[in-house]
């Protein structure tokens, strides 16, 4: 018994010794330069393959991907008016690389490929070296709206809202910096141009070749409370926003001379339906624009609620008086068999929800929206939305949705540059020209109806 117990020991430390060995093993990069190297455990951490170190040094890199295939059908609107086509797309297409380098330091590199068309989506460098702080460099989404900052796969509805998709700024080139603690989260960038795809940067680069022009900057910041925030079963989201914005360069600014344009406009049901009925089309002489939100949201056990109000005063140098553009959202959910809404206080928005049954959980969900881009100058058009929708958490990474959504819109709302039919005229024809509509003849504007799929996968 005694050889044995000597034999083993001297194994273990002989094995000991050998692994010492291979970890102080010199090893080389492929550019020839000597490099530390540690042993890794790979994860599957829910269905995302993860890659992270044993020790202290905090290094994790992982895979990101995200599928969302959807269907839609039109129905109930006016048959002398322009057709909406049904159809399929490839809402979204992902494939994202993050890594965590060490305590210190994260970088990630975000891309969508949706339908053949490639996008740039995020592209981060940021610093974690100071408690509750974290500053941030690349192209990624401002810290203005929840509805906006809350990942695609965490929406409520297979869309945001018509004033979030018009006015609430997305992925731009900027600096940001975010502190949180305890119960108040605040955040304050610059931003400048967006990425995009391959036809907008074109256009950057054309105005700057071309025109000597400089791509505009925006001042972005938010505050949050967080009433609740250690609670797991219920907590609150009290938020508001402001970012004063100068033009950036786009098509708008290039298609008549190079001077400052700007462009509102949304889709008012998926991305199938192309049709842009609220568009304001360019507007010229731009000095800048004052964009700013309040928002509430919340959660309690099941239930998960929000809205905000939003709006622009696009001030232009022709005259004294801006362009007001605004609208307002409301919409719930509510999971039916025990599971649980989750919020990310790090984030200021929701995450992926805690399902209630072994087979997973459904979640009910209505919305009401509104938007309206009646500025006296512009004649846009205004809008209201009601929407139903039923998601089914199938497992932690895939997700079925249904929605429903009545889409009614005015008069105004005829798309740039009176693109689309919305009533009648006089002589009972119909015609796209708001001012020659008479109501008598049918009520104006484009009213309709949707049912809507999606099939998500996220791995």
């Amino acid at each position: 018994m005694k050889k044995s117990l000597i034999a083993l020991a001297v194994l273990c430390s002989f094995t000991a010794f050998a692994q010492n060995m291979a970890a102080q093993e010199v090893q080389y990069n492929q550019y020839g330069v000597k490099v530390s190297a540690e042993p890794l455990v790979t994860e599957n951490q829910d269905g995302i393959l993860v890659h992270r170190s044993t020790n202290d040094s905090g290094f994790k890199v992982w895979l990101d991907m995200r599928v969302q295939a959807d269907g839609a059908v039109f129905f109930g609107e006016n048959e002398d008016l322009d057709p909406i086509g049904n159809g399929l797309s490839i809402r979204r297409a992902r494939f994202a690389v993050k890594s965590q380098i060490n305590k210190n330091w994260y970088g990630e590199i975000d891309m969508d490929m949706a339908n053949g068309v490639f996008e740039l989506k995020d592209a981060i460098i940021r610093f974690d070296g100071i408690p509750n702080t974290q500053i941030q460099i690349g192209n990624f989404k401002e810290f203005f709206s929840i509805q906006r900052n809350n990942s695609s796969r965490y929406l409520q509805f297979m869309e945001r809202p018509m004033v979030a998709q018009a006015l609430a700024p997305s992925r731009h080139i900027g600096a940001n910096v975010k502190w949180a603690k305890n119960w108040l989260w605040l955040s304050g960038g610059v931003f400048g141009q967006t990425i995009d795809n391959l036809e907008t940067r074109t256009f950057v680069e054309d105005a700057n070749k071309d025109f000597g022009k400089s791509q505009g900057l925006s001042y972005t910041g938010k505050f949050v409370l967080m009433p609740g925030y250690k609670n797991e079963n219920w907590g609150l989201h009290l938020a508001g926003a402001l970012s004063y914005r100068q033009p950036n360069i786009n098509d708008e600014q290039m298609s008549v001379s190079p001077g400052n344009f700007v462009r509102f406009s949304t889709r008012n049901s998926t991305s199938i339906n192309r049709k842009k009925y609220i568009d304001t089309g360019e507007i010229a002489d731009v000095d800048h624009d004052l964009l700013y939100t309040a928002e509430i949201a919340g959660y309690y056990k099941g239930l998960r609620f929000e809205g905000a109000y939003m709006a622009d005063d696009n001030f232009v140098t022709t005259s004294s008086t801006p362009n007001h553009l605004w609208g307002w959202y409301a919409q719930a959910g509510y999971l039916l068999f025990g599971g649980r809404q989750r919020y990310d206080i790090g984030g200021a928005k929701f995450t992926r929800v805690s399902r209630g049954r072994e087979w997973g959980d459904i979640e009910l969900c209505a919305r009401y929206e509104y938007v309206d881009f009646n500025a006296p100058a512009l004649m846009a058009g205004s809008a209201e939305a009601y929407a139903l929708g039923i998601n089914y958490y199938i497992n932690n990474n895939v997700k079925f949705a249904v929605n429903y959504q009545y889409n009614n819109n005015d008069r105004y709302a005829n798309g740039k540059g009176n693109k689309f039919l919305v009533g009648y005229d006089a002589a009972g024809k119909a015609t796209s020209d708001y001012k020659k509509v008479v109501s008598g003849n049918g009520k104006a504007g484009v009213d309709y109806h949707m049912l809507a799929v999606r099939f998500e996968i996220n791995f």
